[in-house]
């Protein structure tokens, strides 16, 4: 078993948007879809992990995006385990274009739910072992987001559809960023987005009706938002977001 996972993603044309360049939940979907080919390859996948009645959930997103993929470009991204300690383990991801260039980078933190009882378990003794690439593709020890601010600049409602849901039977976590993303104001996401961030709290379930906010907190060459997702049935907070924008 390899540490070291390779992989490409061609892009296609619905994976675009309005500027001709990847979406950047197309490249969260990357993400989860490299980590899960190299989960399988290590014996941890979805399926390997339901069958002893656990899964994996993602507990934290960072990504940072140097240049966008066109069409008919192709990602290579690297992705491996870096860490596992406790509850959590940090995967890590590389992007690259088609002649090596940095393309973008991410580290994310999984845990693991007990399928029955849907609260976290210890890896140890639930995991079977995997070889780790001690090395971090970007140096975030996960440190708690804002708080919301008082004031939101924009806020939408979404209800929860059938085709937001994954095979955990929750909202799937790149549907998060896209309720986030929808909020930010026009002349902010005219730029392109820099960095993503996000902090899952909560699953979200069919049927639920969700409260995206966004506010704007600093405003120069680069725009910074948070924001909050929450349950509008009882306001209960199911992530917290910051994204940075450059004009």
């Amino acid at each position: 078993m390899e540490p070291l996972f390779t992989t490409e993603f061609p892009i296609r044309y619905h994976e675009l948007d309005s500027n001709g360049n990847v979406r950047p939940v197309t490249l969260l979907n990357y993400l989860q879809d490299a980590a899960g080919m190299h989960a399988r390859r290590l014996g941890v996948s979805v399926a390997d992990l339901h069958a002893h009645g656990v899964t994996w959930v993602l507990s934290r997103i960072h990504l940072v995006i140097d240049r966008y993929p066109r069409s008919g470009d192709t990602v290579l991204m690297h992705t491996w385990p870096a860490t596992r300690e406790g509850l959590f383990t940090c995967r890590e991801f590389e992007l690259f274009d088609e002649v090596g260039r940095v393309a973008g980078r991410a580290t994310t933190s999984w845990a693991l739910l007990n399928l029955a009882t849907r609260r976290p378990v210890k890896l140890e003794g639930t995991l079977p072992p995997y070889p780790l690439l001690p090395r971090r593709a970007i140096d975030d020890p996960f440190a708690s987001l804002p708080p919301f601010p008082d004031d939101a600049t924009c806020e939408m409602k979404f209800r929860v559809l059938r085709s937001d849901l994954d095979i955990n039977h929750h909202v799937n976590n790149t549907v998060f960023a896209g309720w986030a993303l929808d909020t930010v104001p026009d002349d902010v996401a005219a730029g392109s987005l820099a960095e993503l961030e996000i902090a899952f709290r909560s699953e979200v379930l069919y049927g639920d009706s969700v409260i995206s906010r966004c506010s704007m907190v600093e405003i120069g060459e680069t725009s910074i938002c948070l924001h909050q997702i929450i349950k509008e049935q009882d306001n209960k907070e199911l992530a917290r977001l910051r994204t940075t924008w450059r004009k």
